[in-house]
C-alpha cells in the first residue's frame, strides 16, 4: 500500500492532533500545507483552521479535524442540488 504525505497528515488529524503549517511541512515534507488542507476539504474532510495567539502576541493557525455543523452540511447539499459541485 502506498502511503502518501496527504494520508499521513489525515491520519494525524484523525488521531486528534492540531498542527500548524510549519509543523505539517517539517513533519510530513509537504511543501504547501495550505493546499494539502484544501485538498482534504475538497475530499469531504472537515478540517478547521483555528487562529491562536501565543504569549508573545504572535498569531498562528492550527489545523484540526472536526465535525461540520448542520448548517454547513445543509449548505453543501443545497449547493449540490443547484448544480454548483465540481
Amino acid at each position: 500500500m502506498n502511503v502518501t504525505k496527504q494520508s499521513r497528515l489525515l491520519e494525524a488529524l484523525q488521531h486528534g492532533e492540531q498542527l500548524t503549517s510549519k509543523q505539517i511541512a517539517s513533519r510530513f515534507g509537504i511543501a504547501n500545507p495550505t493546499a494539502t488542507v484544501s485538498d482534504l476539504r475538497y475530499n469531504g474532510w472537515a478540517v478547521y483552521a483555528n487562529k491562536r495567539t501565543n504569549s508573545r502576541g504572535e498569531t498562528f493557525t492550527k489545523f484540526r479535524l472536526g465535525r461540520p455543523s448542520r448548517q454547513v452540511v445543509a449548505l453543501g447539499y443545497r449547493a449540490l442540488s443547484m448544480g454548483l459541485s465540481a
